[in-house]
């Protein structure tokens, strides 16, 4: 499955701006709260130039990059864990997702006017905060419901989850998200079920103005203590500009992105910052001349778990993997000359893959 981003945030942030920009999608942008009515989902190939470049020595038919998966939903406002505005109706939509995108507005403009009547990022960051709580709350506490109904029969069964579940719920009615929550493996377990949103890791937007960029100008300051108390990922970029240079060339867009002091698209910044979020790296493989793709995955995973990516036959028969890193392949050139020269190195189903190896299974089934 294609790495999944929720985005939320409260109207008139520039979410819709920013999933247009994205994944080039159509969806309606206007100046006036709750344009989304329906979640959009979009799905945005991850820029890689080190696809590009064994693609360029392998000449393969076929290039495949991974994909990142957005889905965009109503603004949340206050009181929408009870129904009002309408990003409630759409909260279940973000529950399955890898980590969730807050957008937060760090611009100034009296064309587009704020939810509340007042710009203040680390204000508007607690109201959507606590609307996700809320909604955990709800979840947590049925749940409790549930497993104290079970308790009165098998007591011993539950006492852990039991014991879980008021912890969580004691931290939410403190007002704090479950990833700030210290949580055993035991409890981790009790936690995906239940896919809180307040458990999933967090990245921070700041969609600021052209003016500030690469910094993000003062409004951003905020958000950027806030990501770092938290241990989460930040990024402040200009959703406006990047739709609009989402139609450029791409020459010509990464010319003018330079000009601002801008390394790389939107796109490329949040999925780097996703990636460093989650710890995940990039792995490629190569079928002959036919095809050459990359494929997302957790770090510290082994070859073995490598070849299940690709296909279960793979791992179910894995005998073993013949490996390069990008950047040893670069140097000699080719896969026939890496090969010739013994830089081809043969690892078993334990091997650890790193970020930019190319990997070629051998298996029999």
């Amino acid at each position: 499955m294609s790495l999944q981003i929720g985005i939320v945030g409260l109207p008139n942030v520039g979410k819709s701006t920013l999933f247009n920009a994205l994944t080039r999608a159509q969806v309606p942008v206007a100046s006036y709260p709750f344009t989304t009515t329906d979640r959009h989902v979009g799905v945005a190939t991850v820029p890689d130039h080190r696809l590009t470049d064994i693609a360029a020595l392998v000449q393969p038919e076929r290039i495949v990059p991974t994909t990142v998966e957005f889905v965009d939903i109503a603004g949340l406002v206050r009181g929408a864990h009870r129904g009002e505005g309408l990003g409630n109706q759409f909260l279940n939509h973000i529950r399955n997702v890898d980590a969730i995108a807050m957008v937060v507005r760090c611009f100034r403009d009296g064309d587009v006017p704020h939810v509340h009547g007042q710009l203040d990022p680390e204000t508007d960051i607690q109201v959507v905060e606590l609307e996700l709580i809320l909604a955990d709350l709800t979840t947590v506490e049925r749940r409790l419901q549930k497993v104290r109904s079970q308790a009165k029969s098998r007591p011993r069964e539950v006492a852990a989850e039991l014991g879980y579940l008021e912890r969580v719920q004691e931290h939410l009615q403190g007002g704090q998200g479950v990833r700030l929550l210290e949580l055993s493996e035991e409890e981790m377990g009790y936690l995906r079920d239940l896919n809180l949103l307040t458990a999933k890791p967090r990245l921070y937007v700041a969609n600021v103005e052209e003016k500030d960029l690469p910094e993000g100008g003062e409004l951003c300051a905020p958000v950027a203590r806030l990501a770092q108390r938290e241990g989460a990922e930040m990024v402040s970029l200009c959703a406006l500009l990047e739709m609009e240079l989402a139609e450029w060339p791409e020459e010509e867009a990464a010319a003018y992105r330079a000009e601002v002091g801008v390394e790389g698209s939107g796109l490329d910044v949040l999925v780097r910052a996703g990636y460093r979020l989650l710890k995940l790296i990039t792995f490629f493989t190569t079928t002959g001349g036919h095809e050459v793709r990359a494929w997302t995955l957790s770090q510290g995973s082994t070859a073995l778990q490598a070849a299940a990516k690709v296909h279960t036959d793979m791992a179910r028969g894995f005998i073993r993997a013949e490996v390069i890193n990008y950047a040893e392949l670069m140097a000699v050139g080719s896969l026939a000359a890496a090969r010739e020269q013994g830089r081809l190195r043969v690892e078993g189903r334990d091997y650890l893959v790193q970020d930019g190896d190319i990997i070629h299974i051998r298996f029999q089934v």
